[in-house]
């Protein structure tokens, strides 16, 4: 076991001290357990940008255990052929059950990545920051024996699509649920991001005013934040109806939201009928 950063460790670690809040309030850092065969996955990715500076402000601590050291008989065993037949090797229960008998503790939450997990969106991400200690358990080659689920409290899933094991997605959850932490990025980022509110987050500009004929909308230069607040609003509803308008099926707009949805959708017709028009104009020269 080695901490992400840390040199390497043979025991698994004790609970680490509180931080100190800004607010004078302590809270523990969230503590999480990577069960994998491949722990050099993790060292880069979990090293660098805001999850590498989350670890080091003391926000929360990774471990990357090595699963083999729980392995069976002479070659650390993991896994095994299925019964029945068929392509592929599963892991085994056993060094799982060891391995989370050694790691579990009353406050964990056991994650079992799989593709037919429940689809990890932003509210879930949301949950798990809330919790003191997640053990996420990365299956390889074809999946896992079947016992192994009732060992486990969430499965996962972050698409339709299989991948060669479960570190990816096991990288997925560490960094959307680490930036979520108080104190590892401004809050206001988190707050108007995409999913965060259900919508997706409006377009954004920076320097220069004028890129190769296109200029930052007016609204966005002006200084009145009432009317930049309105118009992102307004293109964050404009963007989720044109990428993602499953996103706004159920949602119960607010009065000033089904406003905006009104200009937006009046926009959009008017946009399609002069493309229209364009294209018969066209056809008939």
């Amino acid at each position: 076991m080695a901490e992400v950063g840390s040199p390497e460790a043979t025991e698994p670690a004790a609970a680490v001290e509180a931080p100190a809040a800004s607010d004078g309030t302590a809270r523990p850092p969230l503590e999480i357990e990577i069960l994998t065969l491949f722990p050099g996955m993790f060292t880069g990715p979990l090293g660098e940008s805001i999850p590498g500076r989350v670890q080091t402000r003391g926000l929360a601590v990774v471990r990357v255990h090595d699963l083999r050291q729980w392995g069976m008989g002479r070659h650390k065993t993991v896994d095994d052929y299925t019964y029945g037949g068929g392509a592929g090797m599963v892991l085994r229960p056993e060094p799982v059950a060891e391995a989370l008998d050694v790691l579990r503790r009353p406050d964990s939450t056991v994650i079992l990545p799989d593709p037919g997990g429940e689809v990890f969106a932003q509210p879930r991400a949301h949950d798990l920051a809330e919790r003191s200690h997640l053990i996420i358990l990365c299956p390889r080659y074809e999946g896992v024996d079947e016992r192994i689920r009732s060992m486990v409290d969430l499965e996962l899933s972050i698409g339709d699509y299989v991948l060669s094991g479960g570190e990816i997605p096991a990288l997925v959850m560490v960094d959307t649920i680490m930036r979520l932490l108080p104190g590892a990025i401004d809050a206001e980022s988190t707050a108007e991001e995409s999913f965060t509110s259900g919508l997706l987050e409006y377009p954004q500009y920076t320097r220069p005013a004028e890129f190769r004929g296109v200029t930052v909308p007016s609204t966005l230069t002006s200084g009145h934040h009432e009317a930049v607040r309105k118009w992102r609003l307004k293109e964050a509803l404009r963007r989720t109806l044109g990428r993602r308008p499953e996103l706004l099926e159920g949602r119960a707009l607010t009065k000033e939201e089904a406003k905006l949805m009104g200009e937006v959708r009046a926009e959009v017709r008017a946009e399609a009928a002069d493309l229209e028009g364009n294209d018969t104009g066209s056809a008939a020269k």
